[in-house]
C-alpha cells in the first residue's frame, strides 16, 4: 500500500473507533483499539516503535517512541487531549525527519467530529 491508502485506511479506522467509544478515553485505549483494526486489514505495523536520534557521533535512543507506524510508512500518533498544542505538531515532525518517513497523522480523539481531530503531516512541513 501506498502512504496515501494507508493514510486513507488511517482515517476510516479512525473514524470506526470514534464512532464506537467516543472522546475522552485514554490514549492507551484508541492506541489499542487501532492496533486491533490493524490487525483484522492485515495492515503491518509496529507500537511504540523507538526512534533513535544522532547528535555528532552519539545515538540518542532514549524516551522518542511512535505510537504506531503502519507498514513503515505512515507514523500515526494518538492524543486524547482538550486542544492540541504547537508541541504536539512539532513532535510529529521531528519524528518524520528522524526516521525519514513521508507522511504522519496526529490524531486527537478527544472532540466531537472526529475529522476535526485528524491532522495530515508531510516531512519538511512547516506549522
Amino acid at each position: 500500500m501506498t502512504e496515501n491508502e494507508l493514510a486513507t485506511a488511517a482515517v476510516d479506522i479512525c473514524y470506526n473507533i470514534h464512532t464506537k467509544l467516543g472522546p475522552g478515553l485514554l490514549e492507551s485505549v484508541y492506541e489499542a483499539a487501532f492496533a486491533y483494526e490493524l490487525d483484522k486489514r492485515n495492515i503491518p505495523y509496529a507500537r511504540q516503535k523507538g526512534i533513535v536520534a544522532n547528535y555528532e557521533n552519539i545515538v540518542l535512543d532514549i524516551g522518542f517512541r511512535a505510537d504506531i507506524i503502519m507498514d513503515n510508512k505512515l507514523i500515526i500518533e494518538i492524543k486524547s487531549v482538550e486542544h492540541l498544542e504547537k508541541v504536539h505538531h512539532k513532535t510529529v515532525l521531528t519524528y518524520l525527519k528522524l526516521t525519514g518517513i513521508k507522511l504522519a497523522l496526529l490524531v486527537n480523539f478527544n472532540v466531537n467530529l472526529i475529522k476535526e481531530g485528524i491532522h495530515r503531516k508531510i516531512h519538511g512541513q512547516l506549522i
